[in-house]
């Protein structure tokens, strides 16, 4: 049976210790996505309280991190989504995702309503990547990729 989550807090406590042990261990994000056979991003996601993991990919994720099997019914439940507290983020890394969509924002969605009309890119049938390469400048670069289906708004 499908459970939901209604208050984060079980979710987080879960994520701080997944964190806990992945530190431990000295594992990768990767490692443990390998684990459970999905990309890395959907399982960072999950492992830090966004989705839920299927069965099999849940109790991969844990026994690979030494939690229990209520750690792995955990993994599984849909959460209640939302990382960021209804104000500005104060961590750097994230606070500067924030500034980005607070100067990009509104070009993002002038430039895919321009291309798709009114609609959204879709946060559930979505991918992720990220990747770092060379900067010609010397250093590095982020190259984060966010690839959304597109869903029309349908007059009713």
């Amino acid at each position: 049976m499908i459970h939901s989550q209604f208050d984060p807090t079980a979710r987080q406590l879960l994520a701080n210790a997944a964190v806990e042990a992945k530190m431990v261990k000295d594992l990768s994000w990767q490692q443990i996505a390998d684990a459970a056979g999905l990309s890395v991003a959907f399982v960072t996601a999950a492992v830090l309280g966004q989705h839920p993991l299927p069965a099999d990919a849940a109790t991969a994720v844990t026994e690979l991190l030494g939690l229990d099997a209520d750690a792995a019914r955990l993994l599984q439940t849909i959460p209640t989504r939302g990382s960021i507290a209804d104000r500005v983020p104060t961590d750097p890394t994230i606070y500067r995702f924030y500034e980005m969509l607070q100067v990009y924002g509104t070009t993002l969605k002038a430039l895919v309503h321009e291309q798709f009309g009114d609609g959204i890119i879709s946060a559930i049938n979505f991918k992720l990547d990220v990747r770092k390469v060379a900067d010609p400048d010397g250093g590095e670069r982020a190259v984060i990729t966010l690839d959304g289906k597109y869903l029309p708004t349908k007059p009713f």
